[in-house]
């Protein structure tokens, strides 16, 4: 706690000390001196419960500096209303037991400070101080019966009723007038609180004037208007208003004898009370039941605070991951596209040794081999910020499972491993698939099938499931490797999950193949699996819909020109880059001119007629999206060139950029020479 912070507690703790030791003494005039009945025990007895809920509430230094207070002042009006020596001794010790009972039991009950915060709360209070009021009750009947020789039943049931009436109405409107919780929930213009003290003042004036006229019952919906505005401190405060000004017009009227019956000012005092506590116990209920809302409001209200900024904070991160990405995979891809391209040009070259064509291969092994490491990385990227979108179109699942079959056979050849093909397909249609992703879920099962088999083979089994609506296609990839212990399936789809992760691993990869797989599978509607056991081999398999659909009229620009004689602008701020790529179009024949930025490409386009553009996105003096949208405003058959990205920008919205910009077609570096020609011949056919 700071140090204004507890300046502020003292003063506190001391006005509140200083308020119910004023309002202890007035309480026990008018009680002592005016509600006393037959028995001399007052019908009003709201002394204790003040002291009981200042031992609650207050410091230590200033609970015994009460006690003293109340202690002294009790034990003198007890002697000035007439009581002799013991009877004051009585009184004033067993109220001080009760009181500190009461404190005792209460703090047990609740742990700690008790807080009127709810129904709950308040009839805690009430269950645990009524005993305490019940046994202090009979330790004074007892005393008082030995000392006067008074009935004891009689005693008991004045003293227990007045105390307890105390207690119920006290106690709980002073915890509710102190919590600052309620100010707060409750925070209202001080003109608003004081007209609606003043309302309750002039209502309850207005009823006890004349107690012929039965009005009591116009105090109950003023009483809620307060609990309902001001919540549990409104009902606390109308409560106490109604029992300030109700109680002496009561006794009043008694004296002026304007009750309908034989009233005394016991019986009257002890019924305005009941009255009082009823009303009070109704308020409140609904200034809790209020203040128990407007703190789930707040809760709410907070939480969604909370969530939007944690949604904020999570979209700050994601963008902040996604341009981390972008950027590493731009500066992974392009060094990479020097090392597979220069590869590529070195392994069409025929005047290298042998030694050394084996060298450039294994070199473009291990290139590929970390390409595809990035590419793993980028679509774990794309799955988690939802950037994956299916493009279902019709296909051959026989077809692409024979295409993944043929790009991973070479390898598998190399290992000695046949590869067997199973397919059931009762009618051999096509399907609404996304070929491009169903072949990357099959090359990833048909790569660690390779990886993890030494010796044997490998089955790819296809089962085609006719349906109603859709039909069920089931891949499965099974292979006579190593296995796979039961207690290691339920990681195998994991990420980053390598089953041989210790310094003695044999195989190598990131560990997302099956990750991307179960991801990209889940997105197709389908599920994946594995069944496995060590030296057994093991079969990875998994099930999609797939809906029936017919085949579609090829476009005339998806057929591939040869490229040879075409005339090409090659826009590449990287010299290696250049080289590389004039090197591989060469290679197919091609003419090409280059440019080192986008000024001088748009330069040349303006003034040359190229067939086909390749642009570069980040360069000096002008970029590539920026020269695409220069080359685009020219007139004439300049402006209308195909313009291919060649850019190691390859996150799904750097290539929408690009598209957004007036590019045709996206090559990812690396460039791979069989990606690069294909594409160059299908814009050369749209063209011609």
């Amino acid at each position: 706690m700071t140090r204004s912070a507890a300046l502020q507690e003292t003063r506190r703790q001391t006005v509140l000390l200083l308020v119910l030791a004023v309002a202890f003494v007035v309480a026990q005039l008018f009680s002592d001196g005016l509600t006393r009945g037959p028995t001399g025990v007052a019908a009003l007895w709201p002394g204790t419960a003040l002291l009981s809920v200042g031992l609650m509430a207050l410091g230590p230094p200033r609970r015994l500096i009460l006690t003293v207070v109340v202690g002294l002042v009790h034990f003198a009006l007890c002697l000035a209303f007439g009581d002799g020596l013991d009877r004051a001794l009585v009184f004033t010790l067993v109220g001080l037991v009760e009181a500190w009972g009461a404190r005792e039991a209460v703090r047990r009950a609740f742990g700690g400070p008790p807080r009127v915060r709810t129904m709950r709360h308040l009839a805690l209070l009430m269950t645990v101080i009524a005993p305490v009021v019940a046994v202090t009750a009979a330790l004074a009947a007892a005393l008082l019966a030995l000392l006067d020789g008074a009935p004891f039943m009689a005693l008991w049931r004045d003293w227990f009723v007045s105390g307890a009436l105390g207690m119920a109405l006290i106690v709980p409107a002073v915890l509710v007038l102190i919590d600052a919780e309620h100010r707060r929930t409750f925070h209202r213009s001080l003109g608003e609180r004081l007209g609606l003290f003043v309302l309750m003042a002039v209502l309850t004036a207005a009823v006890f004037h004349d107690t012929r006229a039965p009005l009591p019952f116009v105090l109950f919906p003023a009483a809620i208007l307060c609990a309902f505005r001001l919540g549990p401190r409104g009902a606390a405060e109308a409560a106490l208003t109604i029992a300030v000004v109700s109680l002496p017009l009561g006794v009043w009227n008694i004296f002026l004898g304007q009750l309908l019956a034989p009233w005394n000012p016991a019986q009257m005092t002890r019924l305005i009370q009941c009255f009082v506590t009823v009303v009070f116990v109704t308020a409140l209920a609904a200034g809790l039941a209020l203040a128990q809302q407007e703190r789930l409001r707040r809760l709410l209200v907070r939480r969604e605070q909370l969530t939007r900024a944690a949604r904020a904070r999570a979209l700050a991160a994601a963008e902040a991951k996604t341009e981390f990405l972008a950027t590493m995979s731009h500066e992974i891809r392009t060094p990479l596209n020097s090392i597979l391209g220069f590869a590529q040009l070195l392994a069409s070259r025929q005047d290298l040794p042998a030694d050394a064509h084996r060298q450039v291969g294994m070199i473009d092994t291990a290139g590929a081999a970390l390409l595809t490491v990035v590419s793993d990385i980028l679509d774990v990227s794309r799955v988690d910020s939802g950037q994956v979108e299916l493009l279902m179109q019709p296909a051959s699942a026989q077809a692409v499972l024979h295409d993944a079959i043929g790009i991973v056979r070479p390898e598998a050849q190399a290992k000695h491993l046949s590869i067997e093909i199973d397919v059931v397909d009762p009618v051999g249609g096509l399907h609404d698939l996304d070929a491009l992703r169903l072949r990357q879920v099959l090359l990833n099962l048909l790569n660690n099938a390779v990886k993890f088999t030494e010796r044997g083979k490998i089955v790819a089994r296809l089962v085609v499931e006719p349906g109603e609506v859709e039909d069920r296609l089931r891949f499965e990839i099974a292979d006579t490797g190593v296995g796979v212990p039961i207690e290691d399936q339920a990681r195998l789809f994991q990420r980053f999950v390598q089953l041989d992760s210790g310094a003695t691993r044999a195989y190598g990869g990131a560990g997302l193949g099956l990750a991307i797989s179960k991801s990209l599978v889940e997105l197709m509607g389908g599920r994946i699996g594995a069944d496995s056991a060590p030296g057994h081999g093991s079969c990875f398999w998994f099930e999609i819909p797939a809906a029936e659909a017919e085949p579609l009229a090829a476009p005339v620009a998806e057929a591939a020109r040869d490229p040879k004689a075409a005339r090409i602008l090659l826009v590449d701020d990287h010299p290696m880059n250049r080289e590389i790529g004039v090197g591989l179009l060469r290679l197919a024949g091609c003419h090409v001119e280059t440019a080192e930025n986008g000024r001088q490409a748009l330069a040349a386009a303006a003034r040359g007629h190229f067939d086909i553009i390749l642009m570069d996105i980040h360069m000096p003096e002008m970029d590539g999206l920026a020269a695409t949208r220069a080359i685009r405003a020219l007139d004439g058959a300049a402006g209308r060139v195909p313009i291919i990205a060649m850019s190691a920008d390859a996150l799904p919205q750097q290539v929408e950029r690009c598209f957004a910009a007036g590019m045709v077609d996206h090559i990812a570096k690396p460039v791979q020479r069989e990606v690069l020609y294909a594409k160059v011949g299908r814009w050369l056919e749209a063209g011609s």
